[in-house]
């Protein structure tokens, strides 16, 4: 269902603590949107065609179902305007982290957390979502003519969303692709983590964030042959390697 200008973005809160979802649904109609709650899975599940939602905040540990398994019914349906998710959990360990990025979410949160800083994140990934949206169609034109990204043995097929080590191909989702991207643009140059969450995220620079390392771990655990491209610079940054300026220097 697209959205027009008109339309207040729509935000679906599927959340079974009471005074919790209910501040959220304050805190996001204060902020121009439409939001509704959700307590259970199954109800969010029929929210999702009678209030067709543009973004879900969403709990992974629900009274009647894991909201995982909601999300892996959110992106397993064909509609090219999927709506956002970002997950709310107190989950905390990696491997939650990990399975809900694989799953399809956009963003994961760890409770407690900052109300503004979600807001934020909310901001974000709507503007993201209404960017790719409108600009599916002509970028879809451009992006077909567009040769193919080579580094060392990586190749990435920004056009047709594949990316390949040593011919193998490697299965990625769209933010690591976009992640992949951003750092090929720039191959031996630092990049912040400030910096890759504006560019690839859509975040304010004022938000704190560990997306972006656990990204780059699961990019690395992916990538196999072709993780040693992707450097850490400890305590600031990552970078995608140059392998012609390391062959340079060690000779």
């Amino acid at each position: 269902m697209s959205v027009t200008p008109s339309q207040k973005e729509r935000v679906l809160v599927v959340e079974d603590e009471s005074d919790l979802s209910n501040s959220l649904a304050y805190a996001l109609r204060a902020g121009g949107y439409e939001a509704q709650v959700a307590n259970r899975g199954e109800s969010a599940l029929q929210a999702l065609q009678s209030f067709a939602p543009d973004l879900i905040l969403l709990d992974l540990m629900l009274p009647d179902m894991s909201g995982l398994d909601i999300c892996r019914a959110i992106r397993s349906h064909p509609d090219p305007a999927q709506p956002s998710i970002i997950v709310v959990s107190a989950r905390v360990q990696e491997v939650d982290r990990v399975v809900g990025f694989e799953l399809g979410a956009d963003d994961y949160v760890v409770k407690p957390f900052s109300v503004r800083e979600l807001m934020l994140r909310v901001e974000a990934r709507l503007r993201m979502r209404k960017a790719a949206l409108q600009g599916k169609a002509s970028d879809s034109v451009a992006e077909s003519s567009q040769p193919a990204l080579t580094l060392g043995n990586l190749r990435i097929d920004e056009a047709a969303h594949r990316v390949f080590v040593s011919e193998a191909e490697v299965h990625v989702s769209a933010l690591e692709m976009r992640l992949l991207v951003q750092l090929f643009h720039s191959p031996g140059r630092m990049l912040t983590r400030r910096e890759l969450l504006t560019k690839v995220w859509g975040y304010h620079p004022d938000v704190a964030s560990r997306t972006v390392d656990t990204h780059i771990k699961r990019l690395r655990d992916k990538l196999g042959p072709a993780a040693p491209l992707l450097q850490t610079v400890r305590g600031v940054g990552f970078r995608l390697a140059d392998p012609e300026q390391s062959k340079s220097r060690s000779s």
